[in-house]
């Protein structure tokens, strides 16, 4: 069989395994991930890892073009499962999960891209435009509010962010830098205002404005207090194609199955990274980053016959506006409970009112976010990523 070239080869750190049906094919610490120019990747497991005999080599099970010695199972064969094993950095047997490969990326990978790079007088982010990017290539719009969030704490540096606001008005495509300017409008002794617009070539994205402060001592100090619910360890793990990210969800209630039992429209999840750099704009961007991922599923389980799994297909749907203010200092490397509850759905738009507590119930921040579900032609759907 004719080898198909590739661009690049990476030792995966992860424990990886592959199943046919309920059979497990291989296991190993050693496997080689390889990227094809096609931007399709491959996992190759050293021969010596498979359990029994190999599949035959004309089977669709196999790909033809795994490097001598190693054998790679093909991931979108419909009784193939090729996965990773992610402990989180933990010796906990709870901390670990499957993330069925390919991943999106390593949580490493996003801290990167949150860590934006000073240029003249903007701020550029890394891009990370692979295959598993490639099926819509659109930024999130909370992935810009992070990157914004960060890009204000390099501008005003010790002063804390109290509170960010952003409208994102273009959709931002993964295979370009993303450019943030910031407008100053106030600086004084206790608050700076900046102004974040998020450009991507000469096409303004997002737009909106954050504060920081320089803190003082408490006069007065409440909270509100967090909703009774289950922890960690007795929610479900989901897998978001990240490795170094852990994400479970209360009773397992997110599900993009349109034909789930409708329920009432708050969603809780946990979630908690792997290793976050001690920088605390890093650690309220990785917080920041999640609030755009399940308040449109969480508006969504009151309607039977309506899932997230008909996004951009027969659903046309969007973040548009996402606000949210810091009430402490946050560990993303800890585990953050958010508490999503849809308020109100109707003329073609979604509200919810969101907060984020840690594991003994201190409220870290609350959010709230507006986005569009609307009826979509399957063009319509499809051109979701030139415009929102």
């Amino acid at each position: 069989m004719q080898r198909v070239p590739f661009e690049r080869s990476t030792v995966c750190p992860f424990e990886a395994r592959a199943w046919l049906n309920d059979t497990l094919l291989a296991v190993s610490s050693n496997t080689l991930e390889l990227e094809h120019q096609a931007g399709v990747p491959m996992l190759c497991f050293p021969v010596g890892d498979v359990k029994g005999e190999l599949p035959a080599e004309d089977s669709e099970v196999l790909l033809p073009s795994a490097p001598a010695g190693y054998v790679a199972f093909n991931h979108a064969h419909p009784g193939v499962c090729v996965a990773l094993l992610d402990d989180c950095g933990s010796t906990d047997e709870r901390d670990r999960t499957l993330k069925r490969f390919p991943t999106w990326g390593d949580a490493a990978h996003l801290i990167e891209m949150l860590n934006v790079r000073r240029y003249q007088r903007t701020y550029l982010s890394v891009i990370r435009d692979n295959a598993a990017n490639r099926h819509r290539g659109v930024v999130e719009g909370s992935q810009m509010l992070a990157q914004s969030i960060v890009a204000a704490g390099r501008q005003a540096p010790g002063r804390r962010i109290v509170s960010a606001s952003m409208v994102f008005m273009r959709a931002a495509g993964t295979a370009d830098p993303l450019r943030i300017e910031l407008e100053e409008l106030s600086r004084g002794r206790n608050f700076t205002t900046l102004a974040p617009h998020v450009r991507q070539g000469d096409k303004l994205c997002a737009s909106g404005i954050i504060l920081l402060d320089a803190t003082a001592s408490d006069v007065i100090r409440h909270r509100a207090p967090a909703p009774e619910t289950s922890g960690p360890y007795a929610s479900e793990p989901y897998d978001m194609s990240m490795t170094g990210r852990d994400v479970r969800f209360v009773d397992g209630a997110y599900t993009g199955d349109p034909n789930a039992p409708v329920a009432p429209p708050v969603i809780d999840a946990w979630v908690r990274f792997r290793e976050v750099p001690d920088d605390p704009y890093l650690h309220a961007g990785l917080l920041a980053h999640f609030t755009g991922h399940v308040s449109i599923a969480a508006a969504m389980r009151p309607h039977a016959g309506i899932g997230q799994s008909q996004a951009h297909r027969t659903l046309s749907t969007a973040i548009n506006a996402i606000n949210i203010s810091f009430h402490a200092n946050v560990r993303a490397d800890r585990w953050m409970r958010y508490h999503h509850h849809s308020t109100f759905a109707g003329d073609g738009m979604t509200h919810s009112e969101c907060r984020v507590y840690n594991l003994e119930g201190e409220l870290l921040a609350s959010f709230t976010v507006d986005a569009m579900v609307r009826r979509a032609s399957s063009e319509r759907a499809l051109n979701e990523r030139t415009s929102l």
